[in-house]
This record gives structure tokens, sequence and C-alpha cells, in this order.
């Protein structure tokens, strides 16, 4: 048998570990060994790898020169030289570029590092692989040809012995195929999220348009909200910017000509980018021109705390997402809507601003915005024929099933990053193994991923939760919890099933806390 998934590959040969060292007689072993002799070795050219991995590597020399010389003028102080379409600064152009050069060589570096890290992980598997498929062949041949029917019926002391050692043997080379599918398989996964998370972080190269300077996509790509790290606050992803751009190449002329007055008349590199975000999320030039009216003029933190649910201050740890002093949390069980709600608000600025601000955008009442949340939870319970508990005068919601999770996530989201959809089973460590690159992938373009959980309570119950899968960063995920808040868990942990850390203690893995479902955008 052969398996070109490397997820199959780990799958199938745990089975074949299993069947191979539980081999009872002479042709069961025989059929074991020749099935995990057919299944494929780590495949991959370390030496061509390593080469890349030093070629990126070897970039960073230029790379810092550049970087050096953006510096030296942006410590110079510059005047206020507009430039672009977009009546950008020259200082607001200088300090972007500083920060896109730094941001190449750290690229450059981690690009060519985890590049090298693959190739010495493939080497050592691809060594493994080959020494367990030496033991496999001897063990092949210790056992000779297959026993006939009557043969195979009785099994001499001699004959068992034989069996035993070749069975022993066997299993030690099924062994190292095991570590060697593992490691390749590990490694390949980290150089793919590496990878992937810096091609997303080359910015201005994702708004592919000639209808705004390169000044202007770079101020734009480089703009962050006013606190956090700006790494993990940039305003506009990088599938912001593709569909930012691409709405521009397909304005007509005089909607164009709008669109640059409108950046050119803002207040501030947030306040542009907050237009062009409303862009991205499928708005018109006469909607994003309403938009713009409702936000021209205020400062970075109003904008950054009326327009984004969500504020990261560290790559590690929960955090509280709160607007005033009401959270950014679910009512009764209204756990899949409330984060659908909270993950299109971080896609659609406009969609934000009708809750905290309300339809003028000038309702800053706390107590205001979590009515309107409520309310927009409750509707979109409905949307996707939520369950409800109680008499029709006290009616509360109840849960929703995935089809009703999948509807409201193509009906909010998909419209507003230009993707639709797919439920994804994930019934055990391999199924959210196979999954994590898409995640990532999507998450580093800046599109959220729903996910379900499970537990089990003390009569055996099974209960269900809902969270959004909203970043990652080194090997870690971002989760919300539509109780309010975010945190950062590992990898291992996602495999694993184990969200404690994320939600409480109901979910760990002591009260069979598990994800079983995934919900990943398709283009």
């Amino acid at each position: 048998m052969t398996t070109e998934s490397t997820t199959d590959r780990r799958s199938r040969l745990a089975e074949l570990h299993s069947k191979v060292s539980s081999a009872d007689s002479k042709n069961d072993l025989i059929d074991a060994v020749d099935d995990a002799l057919g299944v494929l070795a780590p495949v991959g050219d370390p030496a061509v790898l390593d080469a890349l991995g030093r070629r990126y590597s070897g970039q960073t020399d230029e790379a810092d020169k550049a970087h050096d010389r953006i510096d030296a003028v942006a410590r110079k102080g510059l005047p206020q030289v507009w430039l672009g379409d977009t009546s950008v600064t020259a200082a607001q152009v200088v300090t972007a570029a500083a920060r896109d050069a730094q941001q190449m060589i750290e690229a450059f570096r981690a690009g060519g590092r985890a590049l090298s890290t693959l190739s010495d992980a493939l080497t050592v598997a691809q060594k493994r692989d080959a020494q367990g498929r030496g033991k496999l062949h001897r063990a092949r041949g210790m056992l000779g040809d297959k026993d006939g029917w009557f043969d195979d019926l009785h099994e001499d002391d001699g004959e068992e012995s034989a069996r035993k050692r070749a069975r022993a043997l066997a299993t030690e080379g099924v062994e190292d195929l095991q570590a060697a599918a593992a490691k390749a398989d590990d490694a390949a996964r980290k150089a793919a999220r590496d990878l992937d998370k810096y091609a997303a972080e080359a910015r201005a190269g994702h708004m592919a348009t000639d209808e705004l300077s390169a000044a202007d996509r770079l101020v734009l790509a480089d703009t962050s909200n006013a606190t956090g790290d700006p790494e993990l606050n940039e305003i506009l992803t990088a599938n912001d910017l593709e569909r930012s751009g691409r709405a521009m190449e397909n304005m007509s002329p005089a909607e164009r000509a709008r669109m640059e007055r409108l950046l050119a008349d803002a207040t501030s590199p947030q306040e542009k980018a907050y237009l062009m975000k409303a862009l991205a999320a499928g708005y018109g030039v006469d909607e994003v021109e309403d938009f713009g009216g409702k936000i021209h003029g205020k400062d970075p933190a109003w904008l950054q705390s009326h327009l984004t649910p969500i504020a990261t201050t560290s790559d590690s740890g929960q955090e509280d997402q709160k607007y005033g002093d009401e959270h950014w949390s679910q009512d009764d069980e209204t756990c899949v809507p409330s984060s659908t709600v909270t993950a299109r608000a971080l896609v659609d600025p406009v969609y934000a601003l009708e809750l905290t601000g309300g339809p003028d955008g000038t309702d800053d009442d706390p107590d205001r915005f979590r009515e309107r949340l409520h309310d927009e939870q409750f509707r979109m319970n409905d949307e996707g024929d939520g369950d409800y508990s109680g008499w029709w005068w006290d009616r509360h919601p109840a849960g929703m099933d995935a089809d009703g999770q999948e509807e409201i996530s193509d009906k909010e989201l998909g419209p507003r990053t230009g993707d639709t959809y797919d439920t994804q089973e994930t019934g055990s460590a391999d199924d959210r193994r196979d999954l994590l690159p898409d995640i990532e992938r999507s998450v580093a373009d800046g599109k959220p991923v729903p996910i379900n959980i499970t537990r089990e309570d003390s009569d055996g119950n099974r209960h269900g939760h809902s969270l959004m899968i909203i970043g990652q960063e080194d090997g870690m995920l971002q989760v919300y919890n539509p109780w309010g808040t975010t945190t950062w868990i590992s990898e291992d942990d996602f495999v694993n099933g184990d969200l404690e850390a994320a939600t409480d203690d109901r979910y760990s893995k002591a009260n069979k806390g598990d994800v079983n479902r995934v919900y990943i955008q398709q283009d």
C-alpha cells in the first residue's frame, strides 16, 4: 500500500505497528511487513532545501544595508512633504519603509532558518526511515515464503521462535518508520507555517493595484492601531490589502476619484486604513463615504475602540476584550452567533461601528452597545435556525447545529472576506494536525476560523461550545472565546483537543474535552 498524505502516512504506520507487533502467525506477519514496506518514505531533497535556506539567509546583508540607509534618513527628520495619491507624508513613507525593511530582514532570516531546519530534519528522517526499511527487509528475509493453508495451521517451537525473532526486528523497523514519518511531517508543517506567515507579512505586495502609488500602499500596509504591538494590531490584513486593491482596480474613474479624495482628506493613517478596510469588506464607494463621514477626524484611540473588537497587547496569556466596561461576550446560550458577531466586527469596521456607536456612530454608551450586541446575537441565532428553550414569552437560545453555524458563517463572514465556509469534522488528533496548515494560512491572511469543542459532565452528558481562531504566531494560535476573552494556545494543545486554557477546566482532557469541528474558508 502507498500513501501520499503525511497525516495518512503517520496514521497508517501506527496501525501497522500494532499489526506487526501482535502478528501471531507467519503469514500475518509477512502481510504486515509487506504493507509497512509499501508506505512511502519521507520525500524531498535536503540538499536543495539547504541551498534555498542559505540563499534566503544570504539576502539579509543587503536588506540590512537598505534598512540602515532608510533608518538614517528617518532619524534626520523630514519636512511635511506630501506624496502619493492620498497625501501621505514623506516622514510616514520613510517610517513605513524602515519597518518594511526590518520585516524583510526578519522574513529572509526566518525563512532561511525554516528551510535549513527542514533540510536537517528531513536528512535525519530519511536516514531513520532507511534504517527501518533495512530491518524490515531483514525480517522479511528471515520469514521466507508464505505457508500453505495446511502448514499455517501448525507452528512448531522452532518456527515460533523464528517468527518471534523476525517480529521483534520488524517491530523495531516499523518504529523507525513511524519516528521518521513524524519527524518529517512535523518539520514540514512548521516550515509551511512559518513561510505562510512571512508571505502574509509581505504586506504592501498584496495590494496589487496601480491606482494607488507605491508610497500609499506602503503606508497603508504598515498602519497599526494605537495600542499594542504593531505587528499584532495591523489594521489591514493580507486579505484586506488584496481585496481593497482589487476593488480600486474595478472602480469607474469617477468612483476612484471620490475614494482617493476620501483617503486624501483623512486626518491620520489609521483613518485611511479603516476606509480601505471598509472597501475590502465589500462596501461600495457610497457606503464607504457615509462611513468616512462618521469616523472623520477621530483620533487613533477612538478608531481602535470603536472599529475593532480585539486589542492584542501580548502574544501569550489571556486578555479581556471590552468596549468601555462591557465585554464582547455572549448572552444566554449564544456561543455560535456571538463568536460570529465578533468575527464579523473584526473584518467589517462598518458593522463594528454600528455595534459600538449605533446607526449614526455617536451613541458611545457601553450599556447601549450591550443592548445592540444582544440583539445581534439573537438575530443571528434566528438566522441560523438556532434552538430555544423556555416558553414563548420567555424564550432563551439553546444552541445551534453545524448546518446553522455554516449558514451564518457564509452569510455574515463570507461576503466580508470573499470566501465560503466548509465544515470539517475533527474526531482525532490526526484530523486536527492535517487541518492545522489550512487554519494557520487562513488566519495569517486575516480570515477567522470557527471551531467547536465538546466536553462531558459528571453524568456522562456531552456539551458543546464555539470558539474562533483569529491569529497565529510562532507555534501559537490566538483563540477568541465568546465569554469575552482571547487566549494564546499552543499548536500541540489544539492538535490534542485541549482548549482548557482558552475556556476553563470543564473543557480539560480530564473531562474529555475535544475539538470536534472546524469551519475552513474555501476560495
